[in-house]
């Protein structure tokens, strides 16, 4: 719809408006990362490792995993094409994200968790970069209604979408939930002393739920039945979370750290 900042706000140097704002969100994110990291005392030089694993995994991932969409392999972009001009998907992203952090840890003998500190900056880098999206891509689908986004012949035509109609805004519903997430995460769940790195599993699993229904109304291509590809993604790993959501919470590690404490030094 809008493809550079010019298109958008109509002047100034035409800059791709996606990546404007995916670039503004990581800085954002950078920068909730370093108050966070300050906050809990962590300063083991090791740590910006991290960092950059997960940017590395991440932007491998999420090239990636858009990559074998079709059964035929001539239907698919070689290897080269899609890392250079392939979609892109936020949960291979994030996928590729944990694994880059993981294998980082492995080669620089890092054994402390880390997903307190990264949780609420990839909610904050999400809520500013699917700005981009919002401005650049398929709304989603036909409200049914008088409402909703809609769009000009032009800008149908430019990413694949009905014109005239009211359209679900299903990136605003995504900005709503991250910057919601952040909110919790920040002014929240972080204070409560939950164990440590579990913030980020209640993140994620919570954006996997959303992700999930959100994906009706996002006008994405169905792949089997009713759902989508993220759905059948989707489908496989939900289960797995909830598994683990089931198996932490019985360990308490949901449990807040001055309840802990209590429950220690009450008499058996």
């Amino acid at each position: 719809m809008f493809p550079t900042l010019n298109d958008l706000f109509g002047f100034g140097p035409p800059i791709e408006t996606h990546g404007f704002f995916e670039g503004i969100g990581m800085l954002a994110g950078g920068v909730v990362f370093w108050i966070e990291a300050r906050r809990r005392g962590a300063k083991d030089p090791r740590i910006p490792y991290l960092v950059l694993g997960a940017l590395v995994g991440a932007a491998i991932f999420a090239r990636l995993g858009t990559w074998a969409q079709h059964l035929d392999p001539s239907k698919n972009l070689s290897l080269g094409e899609q890392f250079l001009s392939g979609n892109a998907s936020i949960l291979s992203a994030l996928v590729g994200a944990w694994a880059g952090v993981h294998v980082t840890k492995r080669i620089v003998g890092y054994r402390e968790r880390s997903g307190d500190l990264f949780a609420p900056a990839v909610a904050l880098a999400l809520a500013i970069g699917r700005f981009g999206c919002l401005f650049t891509e398929k709304p989603g689908t036909p409200t049914g209604g008088d409402w909703g986004i809609v769009l000009t012949p032009e800008q149908a035509a430019r990413v694949g979408a009905p014109a005239g109609v009211g359209l679900h805004p299903s990136f605003v519903y995504e900005i709503v939930f991250h910057a919601a997430a952040f909110a919790v995460l920040w002014f929240w769940l972080r204070h409560l002393g939950i164990r440590s790195g579990e913030t980020l599993t209640l993140y994620i699993a919570a954006y996997a739920v959303f992700r999930f229904l959100v994906e009706f109304v996002r006008g994405n291509e169905v792949a089997w039945l009713v759902f989508t590809r993220p759905q059948l993604f989707l489908l496989l790993t939900l289960p797995l979370l909830a598994i683990r959501l089931v198996w932490l919470w019985r360990k308490g590690a949901f449990t807040p750290a001055d309840r802990r404490i209590q429950n220690e030094h009450q008499p058996a």
